[in-house]
């Protein structure tokens, strides 16, 4: 015991050491951010579990916060497994930003989420079904339906940073293919870059052209859902 303790103590500041040094490098790759943890060979399981074993605990014990500061450890401990991104990620949007004071903290939160899975997890995992399910469902639900009481705030500041990055043709910052759109608006008929439901097609739509043969049948039911409420908001403008 006290030997896989030592272990444990030495893994932890070892990857102290190394992410010390990677914050001082001027320039972030997916190589430099997962060889802090691949340096350690066998030890880097062992770091895994460790973290894995803390987060089972914090999560029980409804201790999001802190739970929060271990997602991005936890997902680059084994960044080519989309169901961690993903744990990481709904931890973010769904329990932690509920326990914000202010809607602002709370978009905070979910936007730290999408940034998670859409520059982190997807640039790791580029085909995962699974990451661009969850992050077309942050869109279509999250954001873009009402099941949050500050839905309708979200959608809002999404709608300003989308009209920013349009302005300056910086699709990139979002992770966006201008080509890609253009396929989905002439396909599905949706032009407004600013709804979230819009977010939630492309990503999903991206995920299904994506996929290399995989089961796409949820991408495809979150394209048609999100299409079918774009559409129902159209109306419902319209007519006032």
């Amino acid at each position: 015991m006290k030997r896989i303790a030592a272990i444990a103590v030495l893994a932890v500041l070892a990857v102290a050491g190394q992410v010390a040094l990677a914050l001082h490098r001027p320039v972030k790759s997916p190589a430099v951010e997962e060889g802090v943890f691949a340096a350690f060979g066998g030890l880097r399981s062992v770091f895994a579990e460790i973290i894995w074993f803390r987060a089972d605990r914090l999560q029980e014990e409804g201790r999001y916060i802190e739970l929060a500061q271990l997602a991005r450890a936890l997902a680059l401990s084994e960044p080519h497994n989309p169901e961690i991104w993903s744990y990481a990620a709904w931890n973010l949007a769904y329990n932690v930003s509920v326990m914000m004071a202010t809607n602002e903290d709370r978009w905070r939160w979910i936007k730290s989420a999408m940034v998670l899975l859409r520059d982190d997890g997807l640039r790791f995992n580029p085909a995962s079904v699974e990451l661009h399910r969850e992050l077309a469902w942050l869109f279509e639900l999250k954001i873009g339906a009402d099941i949050d009481s500050a839905s309708a705030i979200y959608r809002e500041r999404w709608r300003e940073i989308v009209n920013d990055v349009e302005m300056r043709g910086a699709w990139s910052e979002l992770g966006m293919d201008p080509a890609l759109m253009s396929e989905i608006e002439s396909r599905f008929g949706v032009t407004d870059r600013g709804d979230a439901q819009y977010s939630a097609i492309y990503w999903a739509y991206r995920g299904i052209k994506s996929a290399n043969g995989r089961n796409t049948a949820i991408l495809e039911d979150i394209v048609r859902q999100s299409c079918i409420i774009y559409a129902r908001q159209r109306v419902e403008a319209r007519n006032g």
